[in-house]
């Protein structure tokens, strides 16, 4: 789960991280008193959106007075930011920050991750911070540093000299690295984050380190341990239907595609998936329907499928471990009797009774394409999809 800027930049003020006052703007009438709390500017306004690239786009804007801060409100207030991150959707822009300018003499990029191959928190860190850091990794990846911090002995005061010599900080800056590293590592670690980014980590011209951006990912497996950031959820920033799969235990990514996938179990669907590229088809989306997968929770993933108008047709692949395929054939068929269904439907069971849940299909007098091989299967949804069939 993401937070607004505004939000994670909270979080980072809680733990004594160095972030700018800002004040949050909602209405055109909320501009006014927010410039007067802040001071004299210039000032930074930036739109409030659970994506990056923002800057690009338009979203952050230097103002130089009430007339120009209004009118940048009044520009985005109730319209769609499109980004690189967002599709040609877009995202609601129903909420802007605003913060003082700062005079920056260098932009630094600082972020905590987990690496699964180590298992470790890890900072990774450049020199080369701003709106162009995914250009710097790939053209000029020495300039990336990657340190990881073992769980046992935490973060330790090597971990900041070495990336502070590392980006090249001095003076102030060096010193006020250290309490900057641990307010941060211990904002990702109490606060379950599973990413937490600080670009662009800014060095003043007065010598300041200062996060002036903040982008903090909820780990949501551990949403329940944390009610708090649970309660700053923004769902007008999330895709209606991965927002309503959450409701019934179903994991739902929407993609670009007109297959769409219903598959029991994550591995299972990302080959599903990688089976309809190379038979020239393109997935609509990821669905895992989980191992345990019930009759009515095949039926709710059917309603979500058939709310993406790009679908033109659906391939169903189960295997039946602990589920049992005869239980999932009796969910399709109570999910196509209700729905009405009128696309193309390509099912593969294999497995605990998978022979029961194929008979059910082919005695329910329904237009239903039965495979048992995966990839005929694949084969099948493409040409369903391409109208061959």
């Amino acid at each position: 789960m993401n937070l607004h800027e505004y939000q994670a930049k909270a979080l980072l003020r809680d733990a004594a991280v160095a972030v700018p006052e800002g004040r949050v703007i909602r209405a055109i009438e909320d501009v006014a008193p927010a410039l007067e709390a802040l001071g004299d500017g210039p000032w930074v306004m930036k739109v409030q959106v659970h994506a990056g690239g923002r800057g690009k786009a338009g979203g952050v804007r230097r103002v130089k007075s009430i007339d120009e801060a209004r009118a940048f409100a009044d520009g985005w207030l109730g319209r769609r930011l499109v980004t690189i991150q967002t599709g040609a959707a877009g995202l609601p822009v129903d909420v802007l920050y605003i913060e003082p300018a700062t005079a920056i003499a260098r932009e630094l990029y600082l972020s905590l991750i987990i690496d699964r191959a180590t298992s470790k928190v890890t900072f990774i860190a450049s020199d080369a911070g701003g709106m162009d850091i995914e250009e710097v990794a790939e053209t000029t990846p020495g300039r990336i540093h990657a340190l990881s911090v073992h769980p046992a002995a935490g973060l330790m005061p090597y971990h900041a000299r070495k990336l502070a010599f590392a980006l090249g900080l001095s003076g102030d800056a060096a010193k006020a690295f250290g309490p900057m590293l641990k307010g941060l590592y211990e904002v990702f670690t109490r606060k379950d984050a599973s990413m937490l980014e600080i670009n662009p980590l800014a060095v003043t011209e007065a010598g300041e380190l200062i996060a002036l951006d903040c982008k903090f990912v909820l780990d949501s497996s551990a949403g329940y341990r944390q009610p708090a950031i649970m309660a700053m959820r923004d769902e007008a920033q999330e895709d209606p239907r991965e927002r309503e799969a959450g409701k019934h235990s179903l994991n739902y990514v929407t993609l670009d595609g007109d297959i769409a996938c219903m598959v029991n179990g994550a591995g299972l669907a990302m080959a599903t998936m990688d089976l309809i590229q190379l038979e020239g088809g393109t997935p609509a989306n990821f669905l895992d329907v989980g191992g345990g997968a019930t009759a009515e929770r095949v039926a709710e993933a059917f309603k979500l499928i058939l709310s993406d108008s790009k679908v033109r047709a659906i391939l169903i692949n189960i295997f039946g471990g602990i589920v049992r395929c005869d239980l999932i054939a009796e969910g399709i068929l109570q999910a196509v009797r209700e729905v009405d269904l009128r696309l193309p439907l390509v099912v593969r069971l294999e497995g605990t009774n998978a022979e029961q849940g194929r008979a059910m299909l082919a005695h329910s007098g329904l237009a239903i394409i039965a495979e048992t091989d995966l990839t005929r299967a694949a084969q099948a949804a493409v040409r369903a999809a391409q109208g061959d069939i």
